[in-house]
């Protein structure tokens, strides 16, 4: 059985692309590339410059957000709507409905976070201490998990959008900043695990392990992908009732 849907993958690609929400997919990028470019310009290579803005913005803010638009944006409208029945009505299995439009979620955001991070990496230092390779790596990563995350979030309410802004500038941004424990429930502290071990020694410090970061990623990963599916499945009984 293939998981992947060439047709399911198109109409999602145009739902994301083609609606006003693609709008701030490219704002939040260029934003950074112009921070980069403004702060190298008056500032000068420096990397601790580099880790803030890639780790404070870049990871902290921007890869979250676009997580959101594209995670629910990948299923929440057609349900807001109704379309998902005539969705559902084909002959198409639901875990292949679920894993094509996680597949476009992922490749979305990390079109638009990790790439955009790669480069203002280069902008701001150079890849000094190989700081850009790590932030996206670590925005590549993180970019899977709020994927199928608020891929989930869209399936189970129509408010999936502020549930993932709450979770990721709320949860992660506002109290994984006050709250030491709370940053080992965060993405982007079990992304930035793996950043710590990509870049130069002592230039990203992270507050969760590389083994339980990894484990962490991917378990959240499946089991949100896996739920996403539960709950499709469910939408179509109700269809059928």
């Amino acid at each position: 059985m293939s998981l992947y849907h060439p047709t399911v993958a198109r109409l999602t690609y145009r739902g994301l692309l083609g609606r006003r929400r693609a709008l701030i997919l490219f704002v939040l990028p260029a934003l950074l590339l112009v921070l980069s470019a403004a702060v190298r310009v008056l500032t000068g290579a420096d990397d601790q410059t580099a880790t803030n803005v890639l780790g404070d913005f870049a990871l902290a803010t921007m890869v979250p957000l676009i997580g959101v638009i594209a995670g629910t944006g990948a299923i929440g409208p057609e349900i807001d709507d109704g379309s998902v029945v005539y969705l559902l009505a084909k002959p198409v299995k639901r875990p292949t409905i679920i894993f094509t439009k996680l597949v476009v979620a992922i490749g979305v955001t990390v079109a638009f976070s990790a790439l955009p991070t790669l480069i203002a990496g280069f902008l701001l230092n150079g890849n000094s201490q190989q700081i850009a390779v790590a932030y996206a790596l670590a925005a590549a990563v993180a970019s899977v998990a709020y994927s199928a995350i608020f891929l989930f979030l869209g399936t189970v309410t129509r408010h999936a959008v502020v549930a993932g802004l709450v979770y990721a500038l709320v949860w992660e941004a506002l109290f994984g900043s006050l709250i030491p424990g709370a940053r080992t429930l965060s993405v982007q502290q079990w992304a930035l695990a793996l950043a710590e071990k990509t870049g130069g020694a002592g230039a990203i410090t992270a507050d969760v392990g590389l083994p339980l970061g990894v484990t962490l990623l991917v378990g959240a990963t499946v089991a949100a992908t896996w739920c996403a599916g539960r709950r499709l499945r469910s939408l179509t009984l109700a269809g059928e009732e």
